[in-house]
């Protein structure tokens, strides 16, 4: 008998030991979970060729001389997965080169200052090098990009406009966080006041690409923990406002805004960290690999912006971007150079152009081009076709853009710009040296506020 209770004791111990052992099991699952950071904003498996052909074309973009050389192409070279070191070492060598030029003809020429953005560009830049920020020179750029963002806000005060615009402002505050620099609460408030009133816009809409910009600006304020409780609650407000609007913004084809806005919302998205809305996520993911087969991203500025999305990254993560370690495995043929990505047809195209200022009547005209020209040649064959037509250009990091069409010049002072439209009043995506009108189309050249 007490062989038998002893038998049944042991039995049920044994029992109790597994059931025991099955509900630590599910905890430790449960807990791995939990601790597991959600991967946002994933790539689909079977896109490895895709990610890096578009790598590869970003790198190919360091080795044209034509213009200066662009900090935003390093930093999304720097926050891919895959590198080639000796040519990334080279490019850093031109921006540093590059921003001695800039700061030193500032010093001389009031006209030559660098703008809130440039600045904020190259300190990001050079944090994604691993360069030592201590340095005096690095002290002092920084100390820049801070009067510079008192000066902007200053000119809201005084204005009601900054002098740049919101996504500069935005960018400026990002690169001091990374830095992990104190902004004056002044100079963040300034923006968290502009997104109550549904400032970020262009024209009559929403300006995506500056509303998730500021949502990052306010994502590394929050995260940075230098700040007070009132204004923290205040910039947690703002991020949930951006976030709704980017969602709202979403089209038909699942893109937010539209295609070239997309890569900044996303990268918004994916340093949210949130689960809510994810299914934004994969949508507006499939829609830019669709656009990359398509070869609609071969403006530098918009490859550099995709980038970090492709590797499931934003702009905060050049705060802890790592410069041991790296892959070396990106080989650059130096035979193929800048191959244009576009060849020029041997048929005619005819394009209809508009030309509409407040200063005069429309004037409309036709041109004759090659097909498959880019928008800036077909205005250049105008040009010499019709004597009555001149325009003019300043280069950007986003390409040329227009300054001067028929003696009418946009300025920064009456904050005019000349737009670009297609039949009937659709604006382009693109700037006229990425955009390659069709055969019939109408392209009208407005002169509008922004």
């Amino acid at each position: 008998s007490s062989a038998r209770e002893n038998a049944f004791y042991l039995e049920q111990h044994l029992q109790l030991s597994v059931a025991m052992a099955y509900v630590w099991l599910g905890i430790a699952v449960l807990l791995q979970c939990l601790l597991t950071p959600v991967k946002l904003c994933e790539i689909p498996e079977g896109n490895t060729r895709l990610i890096r052909s578009l790598n590869l074309k970003l790198l190919r973009s360091t080795i044209d001389n034509s213009g200066e050389p662009n900090p935003s192409i390093y930093i999304g070279l720097r926050l891919s997965e895959d590198h080639s070191l000796e040519r990334e070492a080279d490019y850093l060598k031109k921006l540093k080169t590059s921003l001695e030029t800039i700061t030193a003809s500032s010093k001389t020429n009031n006209q030559d200052q660098p703008t809130t953005g440039i600045l904020a560009l190259y300190l990001m830049a050079l944090k994604s090098s691993c360069d030592d920020m201590e340095k005096p020179e690095m002290m002092r750029l920084i100390t820049r990009l801070k009067h510079q963002l008192h000066k902007e806000k200053k000119q809201i005060t005084e204005k009601d406009d900054p002098l740049t615009n919101y996504f500069q402002y935005s960018l400026g505050l990002i690169a001091l966080c990374i830095h992990d620099k104190k902004v004056d609460e002044h100079v963040i408030q300034k923006l968290i006041n502009v997104e109550k009133k549904d400032g970020f816009v262009h024209g009559d809409t929403v300006s995506v690409d500056t509303e998730a910009m500021a949502g990052l600006a306010f994502l590394c304020l929050k995260n940075s923990g230098l700040y007070s409780p009132t204004l923290t609650a205040e910039i947690n407000l703002a991020i949930a406002n951006v976030k709704q609007k980017i969602i709202k913004s979403k089209n038909a084809e699942g893109a937010l805004g539209n295609i070239y806005s997309t890569p900044l919302a996303v990268q918004f998205l994916s340093a949210l960290g949130s689960t809510k809305d994810i299914e934004e996520c994969p949508k507006a993911i499939s829609v830019l690999l669709e656009a990359m087969k398509q070869g609609k991203f071969s403006n530098p500025m918009m490859m550099s912006q995709l980038m970090p999305v492709l590797h499931q990254k934003s702009y905060l993560d050049v705060a802890n971007i790592k410069c041991t370690g790296n892959k070396d495995n990106l080989i650059l043929n130096p035979s193929t150079g800048m191959l244009p990505d576009v060849v020029v047809g041997e048929e005619r195209i005819n394009i209809m152009i508009t030309v509409e200022s407040p200063l005069s009547e429309p004037v409309t005209f036709g041109v004759e081009a090659p097909a498959r020209s880019s928008l800036l040649d077909i205005l250049k064959s105008a040009e010499k076709q019709n004597g009555n037509f001149m325009f003019k250009t300043k280069d950007s990091l986003y390409g040329p853009f227009l300054t001067m069409v028929n003696g009418v010049t946009a300025t920064l002072e009456e904050r005019t710009y000349w737009q670009l439209l297609k039949d009937p009043n659709t604006p382009l995506e693109e700037g006229i040296a990425d955009y390659r009108p069709e055969d019939g189309e109408v392209i009208t050249l407005r002169l509008s506020k922004w």
